[in-house]
């Protein structure tokens, strides 16, 4: 089984919201949104060669990532601004959809860390916003 075939059955036989794998070693989370990515980049992984498997990636998350190193995303849903990020750093990015934007959870608007981050260009600087954007949202 492949990598990508792995992290795939791996996230949907789970409960996971995303999960990586590579040569056998997995990782997954069940957190929502950009968190595990957050997490992930906070305990200083580097996920080079790593395959994920993730239910939405927008633009936020493709940047994130591209920070943390991996090599292929396959999404449930991604976007096209998404994909483009992904491309852009050499990173493999397949997905069932895609789309123009990600909707949020309620379905009435776009997703928040998307639009925060629609024509920011930087990793860095994407990851930044996205870090501001959560603790405003959890009203810090």
């Amino acid at each position: 089984m492949t990598d990508l075939e792995q992290a795939r059955e791996l996230m949907l036989q789970g409960s996971y919201t995303a999960a990586l794998c590579r040569s056998g070693e997995t990782m997954t989370s069940t957190k929502r949104g950009v968190k595990p990515l957050l997490d992930w980049i906070d305990e200083g992984k580097k996920l080079n060669g790593w395959t994920a498997a993730d239910r939405v990636v927008g633009k936020a998350a493709a940047f994130l990532y591209v920070l943390l190193g991996v090599e292929r995303v396959w999404a449930l849903v991604m976007s096209t601004k998404a994909r483009t990020v992904l491309e852009s750093y050499g990173i493999e990015a397949l997905c069932d959809t895609e789309v123009e934007k990600i909707e949020n959870r309620t379905r009435d608007g776009f997703c928040p860390m998307e639009t925060a981050v629609w024509d920011i260009d930087d990793p860095m600087e994407a990851k930044a916003t996205v870090i501001v954007r959560l603790r405003e949202l959890n009203g810090e």
